[in-house]
C-alpha cells in the first residue's frame, strides 16, 4: 500500500505541475495577443477554463493527501488517543463516502450525459464529457486517499508499527 501511495503521490503532483505550466503558458500567450499582437486568440480562455477545472479538483487531492484541508486537521489534531482515531475514521469515512457518491457516480452520470448529448465546447471542439471525466477521477483518489488515512489510523490503532508516511519531507517540500 505504501508503494502504490507514494507512486499516486508522484503521478499526482507531477500532472499538476505540467497543468499549472500548460495554463501559465496559455494565459500569457493570450495577453500577448491581446495586448501585443491586438489579436486576441480564440481557444485560451476556455482552455484556461478548463485547465483551472482540472487543477482545482486535483489539487484538492492532492490537499487530501497532505492533509492541507482546513476542516480535516482542526478537530483531529487537539484530539488524543482512541477520541482522535474514532474522528479520523469519522471524517475519512465522510470523505469516502463524499468522494464515492457525488464525485464517482456523480461525476460518471454527469460524463455520460454529456457525451450521450454529444455536448462539445465552443472554441477547442472538445466534447464537455472529456472534460468532465476529472470529477470521477478526483473522486477515485480521493476514495484511496481516505481509505489509505483509515488502514494506517486501524494499523496504528491495533499497536502494528506502520511507517508514516504523512507528513511525507517530498510532499510538504513543495507546498512549502
Amino acid at each position: 500500500m505504501k508503494k502504490l501511495t507514494s507512486v499516486i503521490d508522484s503521478v499526482l503532483s507531477k500532472v499538476l505541475i505540467v497543468l499549472m505550466a500548460v495554463m501559465v503558458l496559455d494565459v500569457t500567450w493570450q495577453v500577448i495577443t491581446r495586448f501585443i499582437l491586438q489579436h486576441p486568440s480564440s481557444f485560451t480562455e476556455e482552455l484556461a477554463t478548463f485547465l483551472l477545472i482540472w487543477i482545482g479538483l486535483l489539487g484538492a487531492s492532492y490537499a487530501l493527501r497532505t492533509k492541507a484541508h482546513l476542516g480535516i486537521d482542526i478537530l483531529t489534531y487537539k484530539l488524543k488517543g482512541i477520541k482522535r482515531n474514532i474522528s479520523t475514521f469519522f471524517v475519512n469515512g465522510c470523505i469516502f463516502i463524499f468522494s464515492f457518491t457525488v464525485l464517482v457516480l456523480g461525476g460518471i452520470r454527469l460524463v455520460q450525459i454529456t457525451l450521450d448529448l454529444n455536448q462539445v465546447s465552443a472554441a477547442l471542439g472538445i466534447k464537455m464529457g472529456y472534460v468532465y471525466s476529472v470529477l470521477p477521477i478526483t473522486g477515485i483518489i480521493m476514495m484511496y486517499y481516505s481509505f489509505f488515512f483509515m488502514y494506517e489510523t486501524f494499523m496504528e490503532w491495533k499497536g502494528q508499527d506502520t511507517e508514516k508516511l504523512i507528513p511525507d519531507e517530498r510532499l510538504t517540500a513543495t507546498i512549502d
